[in-house]
C-alpha cells in the first residue's frame, strides 16, 4: 500500500470545494499544482477525505481498545483526530458493532466536527415544510464536474451555469411548471480551452449584460486567469487576457459598456466590453481580490483577503440605489457602509462563525419595489441565515421569500415575513449556489454531483 502526495492533495482540494471554501480551494490548487496532476480527472466520490479519516479513526480506536486476548475493552473517553487519548475503561465489549458506525452518513457526522470549518446542516426537525418531490424538479444534466455557479438572464428564460469541467452552459428554460415532463433543449456549451494549458480552466464566475448594443452578453471568468465575453447564442466575442491568476469575480457596469474583474493576482481591471482593451488596472490590495461590485457606471468597490477591515473580507454588495455598501468577513460580522462617513453605518455581530456571502433584497429606493423595506441577508458557517433591516440596523424579517442552499444537500425556500420554512428539496449533492429568475417563480441550484436543478416555487 502506498499513499502519494498527489492523492492527498487531490482529497484536500475536493474537501475544500465540498465545504464551500472555494477561494481556499483555488489557492491550494494553484500552489499544489493539483490540476496538472495525472489524477486531476479522477472521479473522487463526495466526502472521500472525511470517509478515510473516519475509517482511520475507527481503526485506531479498535487498535487502542483491544487487549492481548483480542477482547475489546469498553472506554467512554472521547477519541478524536487531535489530542492525546486517555482511556477510561469500564469493562469489555462482547459484541462489536463497528459496521453500524461505518454506515452512518458522512454529512451527519460533520455535525460533531463542525469546528473543522464545514457548514453544519440546518435543523429541520423543528419546522414543517412541504417537500418538493423529484417529479416536480427539472434536472439539467450535461456537466461532467461540479457546477460552481449559476445565473439567470435578467430579461429572458436563459440560465447560465459554470463548472469545473472547463465549460459554461446556457440553458433555455421553457415556461410552465417544472418537472420531469418539462422538455429542455440541449444547452449551448461554452468551452474554455487554452492551447497552452491542459487543465485549470474551472469556470469560477459569470455575469449577464443585457444593456449593451449587441444584445444579451455573458461574461465568464475562469481559473486560467482569462475572462471571456459570449453572445447568448454561444459566439465568443472577446477573450480578455491580462490577469496573472484565477478570476474570482466579474461584474458589468450599469450601462453594459465596461466589465470589471477581480483576481488572485491582487488586482482589479476595467475592460472595454466592445474592444476587449484594458481601460485601467488597479492594484489596491496586498492579497487576492475576492469580490468586486459597481456603485455606478464609473465607481466601484473591491474586497480582498488583506484584512482591510478586521479579517478577510469575503464579499461586498451595493444596495439597489448604490448608496449603501454591505460587506461580510471572517471576523464573524457583516457591515453596512456609506461614502458619507468613514465608520460603518451598521455593524452586525450576531453570527457565531465566518460570514461567507451576503445579498440585498430587491426592495427599497432604486429597486422594482421602492415602497418596501430594504433588507440584507447574511449566510455564515454557523449554519444560520440572518435578515437585517438596513434602516434600523436590527435583525428584522420583512419581504417575501428567500432561497438558500447548503452542503447538507438541501434547497430551502423561507418566508422572509415570519422566518418559516415553506418549501424544501433534497438533492444528491452539496449546493454551491442558488438564484431566482426575473419573475420570481423559479429557483435554480447548482450541485456538486454535476447537475443543475430548476424548481417551480409559485406558492
Amino acid at each position: 500500500m502506498a499513499i502519494t502526495s498527489e492523492e492527498v492533495n487531490l482529497l484536500v482540494y475536493r474537501y475544500l470545494l465540498e465545504s464551500g471554501f472555494s477561494h481556499s480551494a483555488f489557492t491550494f490548487a494553484s500552489e499544489s499544482q493539483v490540476s496538472r496532476s495525472n489524477l486531476a480527472t479522477t472521479d473522487v466520490p463526495t466526502g472521500s477525505l472525511i470517509s478515510f479519516l473516519q475509517r482511520g479513526l475507527q481503526y485506531k480506536q479498535l487498535e487502542t481498545h483491544i487487549n492481548e486476548e483480542g477482547i475489546e475493552v469498553q472506554c467512554d473517553a472521547p477519541f478524536t483526530l487531535t489530542g492525546h487519548h486517555v482511556c477510561n475503561i469500564r469493562g469489555t465489549v462482547k459484541e462489536k458493532d463497528t459496521d453500524k458506525e461505518k454506515e452512518e452518513p458522512l454529512y451527519e457526522m460533520r455535525d460533531a466536527n463542525q469546528e473543522g470549518g464545514g457548514p453544519a446542516p440546518m435543523e429541520q426537525e423543528e419546522v414543517e415544510a412541504r417537500e418538493i418531490p423529484d417529479d416536480q424538479v427539472t434536472k439539467l444534466e450535461g456537466h461532467t464536474s461540479e457546477v460552481f455557479i449559476c445565473s439567470w438572464s435578467p430579461t429572458g428564460p436563459l440560465l447560465a451555469s459554470g463548472s469545473g469541467d472547463s465549460t459554461a452552459r446556457i440553458w433555455r428554460i421553457p415556461p410552465g411548471p417544472c418537472g420531469k415532463s418539462m422538455v429542455v433543449e440541449p444547452p449551448i456549451v461554452l468551452r474554455h480551452f487554452n492551447k497552452d494549458q491542459e487543465s485549470s480552466k474551472d469556470v469560477t464566475t459569470l455575469d449577464w449584460n443585457v444593456r449593451g448594443s449587441e444584445g444579451a452578453l455573458l461574461a465568464t471568468g475562469s481559473y486560467d486567469g482569462l475572462a471571456r465575453i459570449w453572445s447568448e447564442t454561444g459566439q465568443l466575442k472577446n477573450t480578455l487576457n491580462r490577469h496573472k491568476g484565477p478570476i474570482f469575480s466579474l461584474k458589468w457596469n450599469k450601462s453594459g459598456n465596461y466589465l470589471l474583474s477581480g483576481s488572485v493576482d491582487k488586482t482589479a481591471i476595467i475592460w472595454d466590453a466592445k474592444t476587449g482593451e484594458v481601460k485601467q488596472q488597479f492594484e489596491f490590495h496586498s492579497a487576492p481580490t475576492l469580490d468586486v461590485d459597481w456603485k455606478s457606471d464609473t465607481c466601484f468597490a473591491t474586497c480582498s483577503t488583506d484584512k482591510m477591515i478586521y479579517d478577510e473580507v469575503n464579499a461586498i454588495k451595493w444596495d439597489p440605489s448604490g448608496t449603501l455598501l454591505a460587506s461580510c468577513s471572517d471576523d464573524f460580522t457583516a457591515k453596512i457602509w456609506s461614502l458619507k462617513q468613514e465608520r460603518c453605518v451598521h455593524d452586525f455581530e450576531e453570527h457565531q462563525k465566518e460570514i461567507y456571502t451576503i445579498k440585498w433584497s430587491p426592495t427599497g429606493v432604486g429597486s422594482p419595489n421602492p415602497n418596501r423595506a430594504l433588507v440584507l441577508a447574511s449566510a455564515s458557517f454557523d449554519a444560520m441565515i440572518k435578515l437585517w433591516d438596513a434602516d434600523r440596523g436590527v435583525c428584522f424579517p420583512s419581504g417575501e421569500y428567500l432561497a438558500s442552499g447548503s452542503f447538507d444537500r438541501c434547497l430551502h425556500i423561507w418566508s422572509v415575513r415570519d422566518g418559516s420554512l415553506v418549501r424544501t428539496y433534497r438533492g444528491n449533492g452539496g449546493i454551491f449556489e442558488v438564484c431566482w429568475n426575473k419573475d420570481g417563480d423559479k429557483v435554480a441550484a447548482c450541485f456538486s454531483n454535476n447537475t443543475v436543478c430548476v424548481i417551480d416555487v409559485r406558492m
